[in-house]
């Protein structure tokens, strides 16, 4: 056969130092993470150990996915492990998803393996093609390949729906399963409790033959939808109340994206995930911790279908590892979607969603999440990330590869009054700096000064405050690339606002030139000059939740919303930014990263989006 919770603990922050020369990735595509020795953790020792007792060594691999048959008749296995991301193509996909997808795909590729993708589409009702193709795309972008190659598909529950059907009626026939037609309500009682051992069905003692008539009239559309299950008989006495005869298919008509009308009755994803890992010779199946109560069925269902045939040995093991919870965040599907459609962001991609599609539209790269999830590790035991590591790491990433620029974004007028007599009328002075203070080999932008230029409202202060070092009347500072001024006045609009910033020129004092040394100041500012300088829309994002945990103990998070969390503002930026591509990114010198917006950018309409600040201002 072939075939195609968690418990709050304390916050962890992390720090994040800037490295001290370039990782190789800031140009190549993969990660310092990748490329530096990494740390153990519990799935490595698993994994070594395996490897070392040769655990998986003699199993065969049929070339594609399939039943035991299939893969005996294949060669032995060029993978030494197989590992799988199951994303259930129901929404998009979120921070804690990308750990998942980094953990799999990294194990794999440590360790001379292979991971697959494989759509959990056994939910028709709410799966998507819309939802197949963001997952397929996020996980290009985050730098990985599935099943093997660069060209292979993803793989897909629904094209093992017949092996489960086959599966389920192996079950029927060993003893293993019946059909229930107790109500949903009656089925919910009589499981029992923690305290209270559950009740035996009415209908559990048919016989096979009974069992195996009655799941074929459900097969074969004779009954209404919930009218009755197939359940595994395992324990209603079992302490694991997942034991208690588990539901393994229902009765659901409804058109599935891939397989159309084919079935009415669909297998729950509790049967469903150990076959799917099996066929695909998984080894070691790997999940969070919710799914911890699961194993034993997990194992159970292996134990049968391997002493039956129906699927190699040995089977995969599930292994269980803690699951992201990061502070400022939610990451729940259904709270997720709410914020779509309530409006309360512009939908799954807002760079202020935790979303893979909004971390990249709002400057992410595929380096700074891979090193986050190196960085936070693989633990048995919940935590609480403090959602400053992440930016760290985009700091880290960007900081050895974002070109420079200088950007006003709270812009005021600085007239230099003497400009026309030192200078002369009309003129405008040359001046440039480096692509990257670092990358003396990337080049230099160059743009103009002259007369007048644009500031931020910030480097002056008419009365200044102790300890200021910029703009204020008496005051030299040196504009940044640019001369020494020294500040004389200002001029202000009826409601006492700063309109305009008056200053002189200090002759003889440009970067660069022999009198550059020749006036000593305390203060540089940065600057665009009104004659060349790009007017831009800036998106100012900051988190979107003002509380660490927002829906922590049933809180309504909605409440703990950030009314700032995005400021829209028009600046000025230097002319280099005029080639600047959709999601190019840029250091704003002494402002922070921002990012092209991959939506919105154009030539005519610039258009940027804050990544994250120079340093965290939201630090203790």
């Amino acid at each position: 056969m072939v075939l195609q919770g968690n418990a709050q603990s304390k916050i962890i922050r992390m720090s994040t130092p800037t490295p001290a020369t370039p990782p190789a990735h800031a140009t190549k595509g993969t990660t310092a993470a990748s490329e530096a020795v990494k740390p153990s953790n519990f799935l490595r020792q698993i994994i070594e150990h395996d490897l070392a007792a040769g655990t998986y060594a003699q199993r065969q691999w049929g070339g594609s996915p399939g039943d035991a048959a299939h893969h005996a008749a294949g060669q032995p296995d060029p993978a030494k492990i197989r590992t799988r991301f199951p994303p259930e193509p129901n929404g998009y996909l979120h921070i804690g998803h990308a750990k998942s997808i980094c953990l799999n795909f990294g194990l794999a590729r440590d360790y001379g393996g292979v991971c697959h993708l494989r759509f959990d589409d056994t939910n028709p009702e709410k799966e998507e093609l819309e939802y197949v193709n963001t997952i397929m795309n996020s996980v290009r972008w985050l730098g990985f390949e599935w099943n093997g190659s660069a060209t292979a598909p993803p793989y897909q529950a629904s094209d093992y729906f017949d092996f489960m059907y086959r599966a389920a009626e192996y079950l029927i026939e060993a003893g293993h399963a019946y059909v229930d037609e107790q109500t949903v309500e009656q089925i919910r009682i009589n499981r029992g409790d923690f305290g209270k051992p559950g009740v035996n069905s009415p209908f559990r003692a048919r016989t096979p033959a009974q069992n195996l008539a009655r799941f074929r009239e459900m097969r074969d559309g004779r009954h209404e939808d919930g009218a009755m299950v197939l359940r595994a008989k395992i324990d209603m006495a079992s302490p694991n109340i997942n034991l208690r005869d588990p539901a393994i298919y229902r009765i659901r008509r409804a058109t599935h994206h891939n397989t159309g009308d084919k079935w009415c009755i669909y297998p729950m994803y509790t049967f469903a995930h150990p076959i799917e890992d099996a066929l695909e010779n998984i080894t070691h199946s790997i999940c969070t911790l919710e799914f911890e109560d699961q194993r034993p069925f997990y194992d159970w269902l292996m134990e049968r279908l391997t002493e039956g045939g129906l699927l190699s040995a040995p089977p995969p093991k599930q292994y269980e590892f803690a699951r992201l919870n990061l502070t400022y965040v939610v990451t729940s599907k259904r709270k997720l979607a709410q914020l779509v459609y309530d409006h309360k962001v512009k939908g799954w991609d807002d760079p202020r969603m935790p979303t893979i599609v909004g971390l990249r539209r709002r400057g992410y790269t595929p380096e700074a999440i891979q090193l986050f999830t190196e960085r936070i590790g693989v633990t048995k035991s919940d935590s609480w990330i403090d959602y400053s590591t992440l930016e760290g790491c985009l700091r880290e990433t960007l900081d050895v590869c974002a070109p420079r620029a200088m950007a006003v974004l709270d812009p005021v007028k600085l007239v230099l009054t003497n400009w026309d007599a030192v200078m002369g009328a009309g003129t405008l002075d040359d001046c440039s700096a480096p692509l990257h203070p670092h990358h003396p080999e990337l080049g230099k932008r160059s743009f103009k000064i002259g007369k007048e230029v644009w500031i931020d409202r910030t480097d002056f202060e008419e009365t200044p405050p102790k300890g200021f070092f910029r703009l204020f009347p008496g005051n030299q500072v040196r504009l940044k690339y640019g001369h020494v001024i020294e500040c004389t006045s200002c001029s202000k609009d009826l409601e006492g606002r700063v309109t305009e910033v008056h200053a002189t020129l200090v002759p003889d004092t440009k970067s660069g030139s022999p009198g550059s040394d020749a006036v000593k100041v305390k203060g540089v500012i940065t600057w665009v000059a009104v004659a060349d300088g790009l007017t831009v829309e800036v998106r100012l994002y900051d988190r979107l939740f003002l509380e660490a945990q927002p829906d922590a103990g049933g809180k309504d998070f909605i409440e703990a919303l950030n009314p700032n969390s995005l400021r829209v503002v028009t600046a000025f930026v230097e002319p280099s930014l005029a080639s600047a591509r959709a999601d190019q990114k840029f250091q704003f010198e002494r402002h922070g990263y921002f990012v092209a917006d991959g939506v919105d950018h154009t030539k005519v309409k610039p258009v940027f989006n804050l990544a994250v600040g120079l340093k965290d201002s939201w630090g203790r």
